[in-house]
């Protein structure tokens, strides 16, 4: 009997951040190394999600490389047998199921995805392509073509997922027949990987913000590719505030709050435990200190251990795991085709 499967995606392009690093990569490597005895962990490098906002193309091939390097220098376990690493433009059957459920799909559905209606405002709907807009169709794609259960969603996401499962459903439905396995609802998703969605590391200048890849000038971003003194620097400069006592508290003291988060998080100890040990304290100054050496010492532990790994076995690990992996996707994409009368039934 074919596993179970938990499917997941990593980013294709752009630094990668300490938020991005301990909001959503550790969960990545934490979930390949406690379930994939149990499961089939799918790990799509989502190249042709990359598109939806502007980049640099000419960088989008050492980009998709060096971040798949970051996933391994964390700890995933990519000689696993259950887990296997691909590329989405490597897998035309993505492509081609987006086009279909596309047609399936109502306007009205997409145009109410809160995601899209945020980053339109942003830059103005006439800026926006249609890749931002029909993202979420593409997703469904990516999740629906391998009988997925489990996808590890930030809340962000939440609606994506209710949407792949309503258009799976939807087609069940129409064509009377079992063409996709349904991923379980939101709630059973955070039952199962138990994890804190509300995980925001703050922008170090900006601590009312999460830390993110488009602040404008990144210096209140720490990357993954910072140096350690750099980083250290920046951790010198973040923002406080004036009461003078530090404390655990998001609301009134979001910069002090930051600062203690990201400690716990780069010294793995309790955020209680972390807190106890400053809490009523009023050095500003020997608090950001602290946490300077501690980002220092884990960017250059991280980074050595970034330099070690292979790439020559991580392009042969993407190229096996590709064939094996079209073959899976194109099974579900003729039943697709057949239902709808692209191919003979």
């Amino acid at each position: 009997m074919a596993k179970e499967v938990i499917f997941t995606g990593l980013r294709a392009n752009n630094d990668l951040h300490i938020g991005n690093y301990f909001g959503a990569l550790l969960a990545i490597v934490d979930i390949s190394n406690h379930h994939a005895s149990d499961f089939e962990i799918d790990l799509m490098v989502a190249d042709l999600h990359s598109f939806t906002t502007p980049i640099d193309h000419s960088k989008l091939q050492s980009q998709i490389m060096e971040n798949l390097k970051v996933f391994v220098a964390a700890g995933l376990p990519l000689d696993h047998p259950n887990i296997r690493v691909f590329r989405q433009s490597y897998i035309p059957a993505h492509s081609e199921l987006a086009w279909i459920l596309d047609c399936f799909t109502g306007m009205g559905q997409i145009s109410r995805m809160t995601e899209f209606k945020d980053k339109s405002k942003k830059v103005g709907q006439n800026k926006v392509n249609v890749g931002l807009f029909n993202y979420p169709v593409l997703m469904a794609s990516d999740v629906l073509l391998y009988d997925v259960l489990y996808v590890p969603v930030g809340d962000d996401q939440t609606q994506h997922l209710e949407f792949m499962r309503d258009i799976a459903e939807h087609m069940n439905r129409k064509f009377k027949q079992r063409l996709f396995v349904v991923p379980k609802p939101v709630t059973e998703q955070h039952k199962f990987f138990k994890k804190d969605q509300g995980l925001r590391i703050r922008d170090l200048l900006d601590p009312t913000k999460k830390m993110s890849k488009s602040g404008e000038n990144g210096n209140g971003v720490i990357f993954l590719t910072d140096t350690p003194e750099a980083a250290a620097a920046k951790i010198q400069r973040a923002t406080t505030d004036s009461i003078g006592s530090i404390n655990f508290d998001f609301e009134k003291q979001p910069g002090v709050a930051n600062l203690l988060q990201i400690l716990a998080l780069l010294s793995g100890k309790p955020q209680s435990e972390v807190n106890s040990q400053w809490e009523g304290k009023d050095s500003y100054g020997e608090l950001k200190s602290v946490v300077a050496e501690a980002i220092k010492s884990f960017l250059t532990d991280f980074q050595a251990k970034l330099a070690t790994v292979d790439e020559t076995k991580l392009m042969q690990k993407l190229e096996a795991d590709e064939l094996a992996i079209n073959k899976a996707a194109n099974k579900t994409l003729l039943k697709v085709q057949k239902a709808v009368g692209l191919r003979p039934a």
